[in-house]
């Protein structure tokens, strides 16, 4: 296995530009409307466009014998679950996470599972007796969330996103209590080889309209806000949170190996909102590499603790698939 390949949107710049560093040869996959865009970058050594999703399919399975597909958060949500369970090449981490990750109510339940703290979730609108998020399906990133005050505003909203055909049932969405704090996503990366779990950054990610909205008083506008990401800010947490938020990964690593074999393998993410108390409460996981550890291209304050060197989680990726080949592992980091 010579050749690292990946779709190209989210993440897969570093993940190309990390697999260049560690000696592979890099694929990009991607929409033909993005190949000039790609192909400006001297570390991609081949830029593959795509016209429909089932082509993507077909050009990732030209890779079976030499290739390992890396996965990020367009991967299912834009090619679509049915699929990805066709890609025959091989792929870093474990795929079987996929539908647990597209299923709000299932994802929520391996983090219980865990023994993670958790914002409550109500599953009848009728029960709401807070102000709530309402969330959909997949790795939309915020598309389509909505905050409601009280039960009256979970019907309305609901009765909206289906009537626009954005859902199918309104049993599709977890609606879950909505936490006051400052939202961290504490980004992790455990390795099955070395049997470690490393902290690879921090991001709080930024979301239209609600971020614009800070900068207007509330009271004058009539403007509801909205989850959409558009991008991601660096963080650093006071480090008398770290023991606590590794202790919860690590948890959620042990959840995974006894819940959906071969268990964790690579990048994850822990979605947080951290209390003025102090008390880190996970509203969501990423079973994979998330889009804020673009932000560490040349390695984050926590992944230099680690390495001493430039260290991506690109890079971290195909640093393990190299460790894994060098031991005649390669296995148990592929699915």
């Amino acid at each position: 296995m010579d050749t690292i390949l990946t779709i190209g949107s989210h993440s897969s710049l570093q993940i190309l530009h990390g697999a260049k560093k560690e000696g592979f040869k890099s694929i990009q996959i991607t929409p033909e409307n993005r190949v000039k865009f790609y192909s400006q970058f001297p570390f991609i050594d081949k830029v593959i466009g795509y016209n429909n999703e089932d082509e993507a399919v077909n050009l990732i399975n030209n890779y079976v014998e030499n290739g390992i597909l890396i996965p990020h958060g367009s991967l299912v949500e834009y090619i679509g679950s049915e699929r990805v369970k066709k890609i025959k090449t091989k792929i870093f981490g474990n795929r079987n996470l996929f539908e647990w990750e597209a299923n709000q109510k299932k994802k929520m339940s391996l983090l219980k599972m865990s023994n993670i703290p958790t914002p409550m979730d109500f599953e009848n609108p009728e029960d709401v007796d807070r102000m709530v998020i309402v969330k959909l399906p997949g790795a939309k990133g915020g598309k389509g969330y909505f905050i409601a005050r009280n039960k009256a505003e979970v019907k309305e909203g609901l009765k909206k996103l289906v009537s626009t055909k954005i859902i199918d049932n309104e049993e599709d969405v977890i609606i879950q209590e909505y936490v006051i704090g400052v939202p961290m996503y504490f980004q992790f990366f455990y390795s099955p080889i070395m049997d470690r779990l490393e902290i690879t950054g921090i991001d709080i990610r930024y979301e239209t309209n609600v971020d614009g909205l800070k900068r207007i008083p509330f009271t004058d506008l009539e403007v509801e806000p909205t989850f959409v990401v558009v991008g991601n800010l660096p963080a650093v947490a006071r480090e008398s949170l770290l023991p606590k938020v590794f202790d919860y990964a690590m948890s959620f690593v042990n959840t995974v190996k006894e819940k959906v074999p071969p268990g964790m393998i690579g990048p994850f993410c822990l979605e947080s909102v951290v209390k003025d108390s102090g008390e880190i409460s996970v509203f969501e996981f990423s079973g994979r590499i998330v889009a804020g550890t673009n932000l560490y291209i040349y390695g984050s304050p926590y992944s230099w603790l680690y390495w001493d060197e430039p260290m991506s989680v690109g890079r971290r990726i195909s640093r393990e698939i190299k460790i894994a080949i060098n031991e005649g592992k390669l296995n148990e980091v592929l699915t």
